[in-house]
């Protein structure tokens, strides 16, 4: 447990971002939850452990991971945001029945989209998302 917790601390000193209470346990939740959760999700889980927790902060937070690179922030669903503590490079993939998201990973590690050429920009993130159903969802029917 306390290793999580030193991943957590070690990760926002990475990114340069100051550790707090709150700023460790939501980047723990996210180190070891790899649900995509939104704020929601991350208010929900975290809310009891630490009372003065709003979702505010919560936002905050994952937004500033997010713009710090040490987190996601996924807009695959227009109804909510998520966010992903994995920054490797991989897509994600989200089924229309369960809303559930899949990380996808590729076969090869690359940052450039085959036939695209960039005339000199600056590529910084490039975001892949599918959209189907799932396995599971597909058996049921």
């Amino acid at each position: 447990m306390e290793s999580k917790k030193t991943d957590a601390y070690t990760t926002l000193v990475n990114y340069n971002i100051k550790p707090s209470v709150q700023r460790i346990e939501i980047m723990k939740y996210l180190l070891t939850h790899h649900t995509h959760p939104t704020v929601e999700d991350v208010y929900s889980a975290l809310h009891k452990k630490i009372p003065t927790l709003s979702k505010t902060t919560v936002y905050n937070t994952l937004k500033l991971f997010s713009e710090q690179g040490a987190a996601l922030m996924l807009t695959i669903d227009e109804k909510s945001i998520c966010f992903d503590g994995d920054t490797s490079p991989h897509a994600h993939f989200m089924c229309k029945d369960c809303g559930k998201i899949f990380d996808l990973l590729f076969t090869e590690e690359g940052k450039e989209i085959p036939g695209f050429v960039a005339h000199d920009h600056l590529i910084t993130e490039i975001h892949y998302y599918y959209k189907g159903f799932c396995n599971k969802c597909l058996t049921k029917q």
